[in-house]
Formats: C-alpha cells, structure tokens, sequence
C-alpha cells in the first residue's frame, strides 16, 4: 500500500486474455472529459469462468492454470479489509481515515454500490484477478459492521468483517476472478511507516501470524478459484529493528516466510504462496545507511516450497518513492535520494530489474514468477508531469516484460460531482452509487492502462520445466519433504535438510551446509522407506575418496538429503529408485574451490554465497558424500560421488 503521503490517489490492475463483448454497466454515470482510448475488451462473469480452471501453479517465471496453459494475473487490488484509520483522532470520523473513506474494515464500495454492480465494472476494466488485502484483526472481529457500511448490500446487514469478506469472495470467484488474498496489516490502520504493521509479527507472535494464515486456508480450501496466499504487506524497519533476510532472528522474514509457505501448504496444497521482499532497510535521512531491498535478496537465499510450483514472488514501484528513497515529501525520512519517476527510461528498466524482475531468468535457483503486486499513479485532476511521465515507462516496462500486476487500488469514493477523493481509484463511486472510471472520460491514465491490458502476452500451454531448490540449515532444520515430515525425527540431535519429494540432492556447499536439490531428470522412486546412512557400510564399489569418511547409499538409491552436527555431515537420506541405477561414478571435489557443472541449472546462480560449491550434473545424481578432517575442517563436506542416472 503507498504511504499516506498520496493520500488523495489510488489505482487497480490485471486482465483477462479472453476477447468478448463490452459489458455494459446499469446505471453508471460518465464524467465529464476527453475521450479515452479504447477499453480493453472485457470479458463477463461466464466466459472469464470458462476461460481457465483453478488451481494455480507456476511453471519456471510462468502462472498456469491447472491445464498448464499460461495464466497471467492481471489484478488489482480492492483494498478496505485492511482497515483505512490513519491513527490519529476519533476513529469514527470519517475525516481521520484514508482520503476521508471510511471502510469499516470491509472492502470499499459496499455502502455505495451492489456487489454485481462492483464486479461488473470490475469486468469492464478488463482485470481477471483480484488482491484482497486483509487485517488480522479481520479474523477475530466478532462485531457485526455498521448497517451503513453496507447500505448498497442489504443481504451483508449484521455480517461481521470476515462474514462479509466470505461473501466478497463468494461473489468474486462465482463471477470468475481469482482471488489473492493478502496479508495487509494486523491492526486495522492504514499502512505504512511507523503504524505497528511494520513486520508480519507487529502486535502479533510469528506463531500467531501462522495460525491465521493457516485459518485463512483451510476457510477457502474448497474454493479452487481463491488461488494464492500474499503473506505480508511491505515488510518495514520499524522504531528500532530492521527486518533480515537469514539471519535466523525474530525479524528474519526469509526464514518466517519460508515456515508459514509450508505450513498453508500442508493445510492447502492448491495455493500458490506469494512472497514479498524486504520493502525498506534503515533510517531515512542523509547520511544513514538505508535502502528498499526489495527482491535482491533472492539473488543468493530463495525459497524453497515442500510443494514445487508453488512459489511466487511480488514487488511494488511507486514514482514517489526509490531504491533510497522512502517517498516522504519532506522533513524527517526525506532524503536528497533520487526517486523512480526521477530516472531515464533506460534506468528505470535497468533498476526495475535488479530490484525485481530477474527472478524471472530461467533456470536458476530462484527462477519464478515475479507479481508487480502495487503500482499506481494520481489520475483524474492530477498535474504532476513527473508522475504521469513514470507510469508511462513503467507500464512500457511491465508490456515489455509480459509481467503479471495489480494496480492499488480499485475502489474509491467520489462526490456527487463525480470527483474521487482517492484519484489513484480506478473507480470511484458516489453516494448515490454512480460511477467515475478510468474509461468514463478525463483520466490521463486511461491510455496507459489500456496499453497494459490490451498488449500481446505469452498464452496457452507452457511446458514443464526443471527446479533447482535450496536446502539451507544455517540455523537448524529445512525440512522440505511431506514424507519426512510425517514421520518421527530421522536424524535427532542434528540439523536435517530434505529435499522435496520431488526432487533429489544434487549439490552441497563446503562450510555452511546448504545444499542444492532438483528434478531434472528425477528418476521415478520405489515404494518403501527411505534409508538414513550414517557409515561406510555401503562403500562397496572402490573408495572414491581415499583418506576421507564417507556416507554412501545403497545400490539403487540417491541421496535426498542430508543432516550435520556443527559444521560435520552425520548422515545421508537416501530413497529407493524404481529401477536399477548406474554405479559408475565420479568424484568432485569442493573443498579447495567450486566445482559445478559448466552447463545445466543453476550454473549461473551462487546458491551457497562466499562458499565452496561441489554439484553433479543435472543428469547425475549424489550417491556419496566425503568430508574432511584435515586442517581443522571438523568432518565438512568435501567430495561428491555423482553418478549418471542412465
């Protein structure tokens, strides 16, 4: 969500593919203007229903529907459940709330315009997809919202926020839209800055933050078309702290992130899980360190799902703010720090990439989809050259790049002059309910948004594609398999990494114990138990390293994990392969320098950063494991047996 800076601004965004008949809306009311450019052809409830099928996976920088064909989110985001006090006065008036919109902690709009009416112009806007922030707060708030916060929707009367968040959704998915559904804020105040939403364990404990989430999963389990789970909103320094990416702390959200992914997995394993980077670092003022973070964490530390093909990541640009920049105005957290909207176009393209877009890259370890999940710009009655000038590149950018967004946010008030009290809105509605949009003439944006949901994208079927994972236990377990983690402790007393059930180990680091998994060429496993190696017993065909402890599966079983004691391997997971496995194998030695394939995944990317690197081919597998003593090495991995798969 921007800052309370563009206070009078707002903004939605994703299509559909689909090209069908315009819907008309009953009742709406055009505002005065120039004529806007063309309208992205919209597609009504039934076809956009018919035109894909949930869930939804990724494969490589790919959304797909669950008949693999590309599923492109084209979204924007109906904000309001997240709650719209500012914080400061009485919490009643209307005046102390975002843009002078009072939601209720309900999403906007209710008070003024029937649900099929909203969805209808949602349609016409020509978005298949819907971010739907939320408060935790939401899901305890046993009070039954204000008969006026749902004037226009008598049937919500006496509905509390949630039961009134379970009929938006109902309403949303019957017509066809995919529903997102994010963690916003714990409290219901308008996000960001120093609001006590800074970190997903803000006035809450990580734990309770996971059992929300896990509530929120198993509330829409059988809802095929409620398709992801956002985790958390712009993740910010608070008073004190910074948030961190691996450091194992209370303020680690890779490692929080990575815990609540699995656990909505575990409860609902259609979900996609959708995570955010860091938002901001430090303290805003010249000559302090600070930075947005963003995505340029993933570069070296990605996550890695217990289900693969579940993982995306988002981003958001807003002109005002920067890569240093936290967008305050002015006084304390401005800073002479250049803005979005202040670079070339070639710049911005170049920063929107390093912050962002590369995850897109195919074949590394963090390669997945990238979801521009916030962007906007003030548009009806707005003046600022630079800002319109930005949001022209920017969504050059997003065409160019064929990359899923959502626009903030969708819905806003207006007066009964038609003029929005959020201009960032694509739609606004009055008190009579009638409605001033981005395609009702005198909205600048109008142009812009139409290139963006009208430009060519990929479509149709997108063919599978390899993984390459990261198993990380700088701070204790990473347990990525269903069926160890259904079972008791394998290796007790020792951190333990597993691969998912889909992939096998096919890389280790040589002081640090992270670990790389795939499925390229995964050979099909035999039923029966996986075997824990903690000795030499099945080095039977040559001693591949001489002089070295060893931990070797049996005949016709790969390595699928492995777990340490400090920085020594203890033992080896293997599991049974349906069929007979090669033997023939070969050493690679890491413990004096990297020695990875020079072509196949993950070559590119450094998934064990300022460490020596040993990996197989991506037509190999692990089937031993040395480590060394020597020099004061205490047991770390040094050697790998790989062997072809065939």
């Amino acid at each position: 969500m921007r800052t309370a800076r563009s206070a009078v601004q707002g903004i939605p965004a994703l299509l559909v593919a689909v090209v069908l008949l315009l819907v008309a809306v009953p009742g709406a009311v055009a505002a005065p203007g120039t004529a806007p450019a063309p309208a992205p052809a919209a597609a009504p409830g039934h076809a956009l229903a018919a035109s894909w099928t949930g869930p939804l996976s990724t494969r490589g920088r790919y959304i797909v529907d669950a008949d693999g064909n590309r599923f492109k989110l084209r979204s924007g985001n109906w904000a309001g459940a997240q709650g719209t006090y500012t914080g400061s006065g009485d919490a009643d008036d209307v005046a102390n709330h975002q843009a002078h919109q009072k939601s209720n902690n309900i999403p906007l709009g209710l008070d003024r315009a029937p649900l099929a009416r909203i969805l209808a112009d949602f349609h016409r806007l020509g978005i298949n997809s819907v971010r739907l922030p939320f408060a935790n707060a939401l899901v305890h708030d046993r009070t039954p919202v204000p008969d006026a916060a749902v004037a226009a929707n008598p049937q919500l009367k006496g509905e509390t926020p949630l039961e009134v968040f379970d009929a938006v959704i109902a309403a949303l998915t019957a017509d066809g839209f995919a529903v997102i559904l994010n963690n916003h804020t714990t409290g219901y105040r308008f996000c960001c800055g120093l609001d006590g939403n800074e970190r997903w364990n803000s006035g809450q404990s990580t734990a309770q933050w996971i059992d929300d989430w896990v509530f929120m999963a198993e509330r829409y389990r059988d809802n095929k078309r409620v398709v992801g789970a956002d985790l958390r909103n712009e993740v910010r320094r608070d008073t004190w702290d910074d948030a961190n990416w691996g450091m194992g702390d209370d303020h680690d959200e890779y490692t929080a992130f990575e815990q609540a992914g699995n656990r909505i997995l575990q409860t609902d394993p259609d979900l996609l899980i959708v995570m955010e980077g860091i938002n901001w670092q430090g303290i805003p003022a010249n000559g302090l360190p600070h930075q947005r973070p963003d995505l340029k964490p993933v570069r070296t530390l990605s996550h890695t799902l217990i289900d693969s093909g579940k993982l995306v990541y988002s981003v958001h640009f807003y002109g005002y703010t920067g890569p240093a920049n936290s967008g305050a105005g002015s006084g304390p957290g401005s800073t002479d720090d250049p803005r979005y909207q202040d670079f070339t176009p070639e710049k911005l393209a170049e920063v929107v990439r390093d912050e962002g877009l590369f995850v897109t890259e195919e074949g590394t370890h963090f390669t997945a989809p990238v979801w521009v999940s916030e962007f906007g710009a003030g548009g009806r009655g707005s003046t600022d050259a630079k800002e319109k000038a930005w949001f022209a590149n920017f969504t050059d950018i997003l065409v160019k790049n064929d990359t899923d967004f959502a626009q903030w946010p969708l819905v806003g008030w207006s007066d009964d002059q038609g003029t929005p009290n959020d201009n960032w809105a694509l739609l606004s509605y009055d008190a009579a309910g009638r409605r001033t949009g981005v395609e009702d003439g005198g909205d600048w944006r109008a142009t812009d948004w139409n290139k963006l949901v009208n430009a060519p994208s990929r479509s149709g079927p997108v063919a599978p594609v390899d993984h390459w994972n990261i198993v990380y236990l700088d701070h204790g377990d990473w347990n990525l398999s269903r069926t160890m983690l259904a079972g008791a402790d394998w290796s007790p007393g020792n951190a333990k990494g597993n691969c998912p059930d889909t992939e096998r180990l096919i890389g280790l680091g040589h002081g640090h114990g992270r670990g790389l998994c795939t499925d390229a060429a995964e050979p099909r496993k035999a039923a029966g138990d996986w075997q824990r190696v903690d000795d030499e017993r099945y080095v039977q065909q040559g001693d591949w390293a001489v002089g070295y402890d060893k931990r070797q599966c049996p005949v016709d079983s790969f390595a699928v994990g492995y777990s340490m004691k400090g920085p020594a391997i203890v033992s080896l997971l293997c599991a049974p392969a349906a069929a007979p496995l090669p033997t023939a194998g070969r050493s690679v030695w890491f413990d004096r320098g990297d020695n990875r394939p020079a072509t196949g995944g993950a070559r590119g990317s450094d998934w064990s950063e300022k460490d020596y690197k040993g990996q197989c081919a991506d037509t190999e597998y692990v089937a031993g494991v040395a480590m060394t003593w020597k020099s004061a090495q205490q047991g770390r991995p040094a050697a790998l047996l790989c062997r072809a798969l065939t």
